[in-house]
């Protein structure tokens, strides 16, 4: 293990390249998994068009 010196306070650029790496891996893995079915029907929902409900009309203009 190289000996770097941090700048001001910071981890040395040898720990900043580890850190690094083990989140890349972490993330590349949760990347991997996919959106679970559940949550892709909830975004389909979401992005579908909203439906009125005629018995919440609240304006009395009927």
């Amino acid at each position: 293990m190289k000996d770097v010196k941090p700048k001001q306070g910071g981890l040395n650029a040898e720990i900043q390249s580890r850190i690094g790496h083990q989140l890349r891996a972490m993330y590349d893995d949760v990347v991997r998994q996919g959106v679970p079915d559940r949550f892709a029907e909830l975004i389909r929902k979401l992005d579908g068009p909203e439906t009125v409900d005629p018995a919440a009309k609240t304006d009395g203009s009927d």
